[in-house]
């Protein structure tokens, strides 16, 4: 019963009260960049959904059973960025081959996600916490979560405000800066979730 307890503190953690965005500040180039209309910001969420999950397994399983068996721990921060390019490649090949649009609206924006220092954040992370590789997975899967929860509802207040009378002096990233930092206001509010 506690393991379900721990996962669900996790989940909820990870994905509002430690939001990845809004109170770590991880991840700011493509959340910036790709919320502009809310089909590519949850476009990019998948894509980093699938990212972050896969890639704190798959890293996880790498530093419990070699990095830690032969003494290699020092070398963890290349071997994840290896596993975060090489699992953005195939995200890549993939989202070009049967979602042509939206590897075309995410343009730049879909490689980057291997520098996403979110994404090697969550990783180093869970070695930091000591998680195993079921909570290392639940933790990049709700980190995920949170930051398509943050890019697609920054997306959708940008578009609402394309139709608001926005002074001259904050049109385009200044406002855009003021709403992300009113979001981050906002989640403040979810830390009497945590347990």
């Amino acid at each position: 019963m506690s393991t379900v307890r721990d996962l669900l503190v996790i989940l909820i953690s990870s994905s509002l009260v430690s939001n990845v965005v809004l109170s770590q500040f991880l991840g700011l180039c493509p959340f910036l960049g790709v919320s502009k209309k809310t089909d590519t910001a949850l476009g990019m969420g998948t894509a980093v959904i699938f990212v972050i999950t896969l890639s704190s397994a798959v890293a996880g399983c790498i530093y419990q059973f070699l990095l830690v068996p032969l003494n290699l721990e020092y070398l963890q921060t290349i071997v994840f960025i290896l596993v975060i390019a090489a699992l953005v490649q195939f995200v890549e090949m993939f989202l070009r081959k049967f979602l042509v649009g939206l590897y075309k609206s995410l343009g730049v924006y879909l490689p980057l996600i291997t520098t996403n220092c979110a994404v090697l954040g969550i990783a180093l992370t869970n070695v930091t916490k000591e998680y195993n590789i079921l909570y290392g997975t639940i933790n990049g899967f709700a980190t995920a979560v949170g930051f398509t929860i943050s890019i697609v509802l920054l997306a959708s207040i940008r578009q609402k405000l394309e139709d608001n009378d926005i002074p001259e002096a904050l049109k385009g990233m200044p406002i855009v800066l003021v709403t992300a930092g009113l979001m981050a206001i906002a989640f403040c509010g979810f830390g009497g979730l945590s347990m």
